[in-house]
This record gives C-alpha cells, sequence and structure tokens, in this order.
C-alpha cells in the first residue's frame, strides 16, 4: 500500500511542479520562449520535423556514452540527455504561451498574460496525462514540436512573414483594442 502512495505523490509533485518550470522558463528567457511560441503557431510541421532532428542529435550521442561501461562516460551521456530534455522544456513553455494566448481568445479577456499563461501550462500538462491517447500520442508528438521550436528560437530562425496564410498569434491585448475601436 505505500508503494502506491509513494508513488501517487511522485506524481501529484511532478503535476504541480511543472507549471512551475515552464513558468520560470518564461521568466529566465522572455524572448526564446516567444520565438518559440511563434515559430510553432506559424510552421508547427516544421518545427516537429526540426525536433526530430534535435531529439536524433541529442539522443544518438547521449545513448552511445550511456552504454559505455566507464563512468564519466556515463555521466557525459546523461548531462547531454538532460540539455535535449531542457531544450524540449523550453519549447514546451513556448507551446504552453500558445495555448494560453488562444485559451485566452475564448475565455474573458479581463485575464493577465500569466493567468492565460499558467492555464496553457496545465491544459499542456492534463493533455499529456490523459491515458493511452496523452501518454503515446500527445506527449511525443508535442514533445518533438517544442524541441524543433525551441532549436529554431535557440538558432535565432524566425519564419518567413512572407508566406500566404501566415498571420501573428492574436493575443488579448491587441483582440481587445480591435472590437474596442
Amino acid at each position: 500500500m505505500s508503494d502506491i502512495l509513494a508513488i501517487f505523490g511522485v506524481l501529484i509533485v511532478l503535476g504541480l511542479t511543472y507549471p512551475g518550470m515552464l513558468t520560470t522558463w518564461r521568466m529566465l528567457f522572455p524572448s526564446v520562449v516567444l520565438r518559440s511560441c511563434l515559430r510553432l503557431s506559424s510552421s508547427p510541421w516544421k518545427c516537429f520535423a526540426f525536433g526530430g532532428l534535435v531529439a536524433l542529435g541529442f539522443a544518438t550521442p547521449a545513448l552511445i556514452l550511456i552504454a559505455l561501461p566507464f563512468g564519466p562516460a556515463k555521466l557525459i551521456g546523461w548531462s547531454i540527455l538532460a540539455g535535449g530534455m531542457m531544450i524540449a522544456s523550453l519549447g514546451a513553455s513556448g507551446l504552453a504561451t500558445l495555448i494560453g494566448e488562444r485559451l485566452g481568445l475564448v475565455s474573458d479577456l479581463g485575464r493577465s498574460e500569466a493567468s492565460a499563461f499558467i492555464r496553457g501550462a496545465v491544459a499542456l500538462e492534463l493533455a499529456a496525462a490523459f491515458p493511452i491517447i496523452g501518454w503515446f500520442v500527445f506527449l511525443p508528438l508535442s514533445t518533438l514540436a517544442a524541441a524543433g521550436a525551441a532549436g529554431f528560437a535557440l538558432l535565432n530562425w524566425m519564419p518567413r512573414m512572407t508566406d500566404p496564410g501566415l498571420q501573428p498569434v492574436p493575443t488579448p491585448s491587441s483582440t481587445a483594442t480591435a472590437t474596442s475601436g
């Protein structure tokens, strides 16, 4: 019985800390998070494809080093893997920003930007926690897209604004001024 309670406690703690981690990334690296949000809103499939390359670029050397029977090589391999997950979580913060902005469009406009972001982070977390579909479909796809968006953002590769149909993501504040004026 205590094993079940321990697992349940760990899941609750992880569930509470995930929005906090995404918020910390947004506060520490606002330009990277906003660039990844813009990239995800304008070219999600390119982000997904580039995320596959980013994941392959981190996972291949990490798994090779982890498999070696040499302690320092294993440490370096795990460090590379942690760096890749850090980049993916930066992109997940951009995805939470995008979800929060879009949630802000359908809810009342009096909410703050931070409130919309936290809602987006919680919605992202709940979608990933949904059994079977969330675990095996949504989580891998969103992680790859987030890693690609963060990779684009860190390389400062912005989408071309000349593409037809490419429009900036409306924010709650820009929607309020457009409807009131």
